[in-house]
């Protein structure tokens, strides 16, 4: 996400860091650096103008000039008006009778089918009983990917075929009241460009059918075209917000810094990966502090908590406080980090250093890594993995020849293992402070 972005951003904020003072013209070669990134991230012109104007206005002046730290001073106000751009967060409106009809709109390769299944396991998460309702008639095998996600999901999808979308919007209504759910989301047929039927039979299920949402899905990869699909299809119906999709991509993904101060309507979620669990309410002050290097690492502990089992992770919480750390707990470490997503996108939410050496580390090189660490332990005996202390030279010999490894492999791990036991030690030393929270 913004990896050339965050880049050129950090290494501008790590130089003026170092300066223990920043004249006018300093701070003038920063905002140039500044504005010439965030146009080849494909932000709008009129936007980057916009944000340099204010961000220069308060970097010349007495908040960064008194500062202790000037550099920094900078860095901040750049945050804080990064956050003002990306505008603020606005929950999806769920209130009213029930149950709440949201519409997803977009043009065709917008990925509004799997936003609308990513969508409906957010908010099963969150208490709701989702009906989802395939709304394209149109696109061939539409309605059948729906139903796959669904089945997928095991969340129901209405669909009467011969019916039109307004028309089917009214009768999902009803069946679900009749059926207890809380909310419907209707996957809305899109175009290769917006022409008058599209916008014609939007228009329609509105008049049919009152949302308490409607969202534009937006591909965040098309680059300043978004722009321009969001201002279409705002003045053509009621958009209440936009979700950005394909975030985890290598596009420059200026769109999603720009929409808010272009169209004036709030992204609601972004779409951070392939999985029906990647989907994010979005949140300004999160993105900005991605944006700009300094990582995310509440959202870190979210994806932990989502994936780690609360007993297991009690359980292990307690034995490393005891000072038990082996490599079966290695292993099981592994495991629970492969369910948290891919490292470029950990890495994202990783701050300072630490994200910008897991960005350096191609996704070959972990799965690698990984699967290297998997065969050296599961080469081992059960007491061997236990108890580290036995590993004697034919042993690791042995352990080499099983996995089909060197035995410098072999070395390099139990190293690497009793230095994470040392870590371990010391936390368990401080009173284990700190280590539920790492594994629970």
């Amino acid at each position: 996400m913004f990896e050339t972005l965050t880049e050129r951003l950090t290494q501008l904020f790590d130089q003026l860091r170092k300066r223990g003072k920043l004249s006018e013209a300093d701070v003038d070669v920063a905002m140039r650096e500044v504005r010439l990134a965030l146009l080849e991230a494909d932000v709008h012109y009129s936007v980057v103008k916009d944000f340099i104007a204010r961000v220069r206005v308060r970097a010349v002046g007495a908040e960064v000039s008194k500062s202790l730290n000037p550099g920094q001073q900078v860095v901040k106000i750049v945050n804080e008006e990064l956050v003002t751009t990306l505008g603020a967060s606005a929950p999806l409106n769920l209130s009213g009778e029930k149950p709440r009809l949201i519409i997803l709109v977009g043009l065709q390769g917008s990925g509004k089918t799997t936003t609308a299944g990513k969508l409906s396991t957010f908010l099963r998460a969150h208490g709701e009983r989702v009906m989802l309702v395939a709304g394209d008639p149109y696109r061939p095998a539409a309605v059948e990917q729906l139903r796959t996600l669904g089945q997928q999901l095991d969340i129901p999808v209405f669909f009467e075929a011969e019916i039109k979308p307004p028309e089917l919007a009214k009768r999902a209504l009803q069946k679900a009241k009749n059926g207890g759910f809380t909310v419907i989301i209707l996957d809305t047929a899109g175009r290769s460009q917006m022409d008058k039927p599209l916008i014609d039979e939007l228009q329609a299920i509105e008049q049919n059918i009152t949302p308490a949402e409607t969202l534009l899905v937006v591909d965040s990869m098309i680059g300043q075209e978004a722009l321009h699909v969001a201002e279409g299809f705002r003045d053509a119906v009621h958009l209440t917000g936009f979700i950005m999709t394909k975030m985890d991509g290598d596009s420059r993904g200026g769109a999603a810094i720009s929409i808010r101060s272009v169209t004036g309507i709030p992204i609601k979620f972004i779409g951070t990966g392939e999985k029906l669990d990647a989907l994010e309410a979005f949140q300004p002050e999160r993105l900005a502090s991605r944006i700009l290097g300094m990582g995310d690492l509440i959202g870190l502990i979210e994806k932990a908590e989502a994936v780690f089992d609360e007993n297991q992770a009690l359980k292990q919480a307690e034995r490393l406080a005891k000072g038990e750390f082996t490599l079966e707990d290695l292993v099981e470490m592994l495991h629970s980090s492969k369910k948290m997503g891919p490292m470029s996108q950990m890495a994202d939410l990783l701050p300072g250093e630490m994200g910008r050496a897991a960005r350096n580390i191609s996704p070959e090189e972990m799965d690698n890594s990984t699967k290297r660490t998997e065969a050296i332990i599961n080469s081992m005996t059960p007491s061997e993995r236990r108890n580290t202390d036995v590993l004697n030279a034919s042993r690791r010999r042995r352990i080499a020849r099983g996995c089909g490894l060197e035995v410098q492999d072999v070395n390099r791990l139990v190293k690497q293992f009793r230095d994470m036991q040392k870590v371990f030690k010391m936390l368990q030393k401080s009173g284990g402070r700190g280590l539920s929270h790492m594994f629970g």
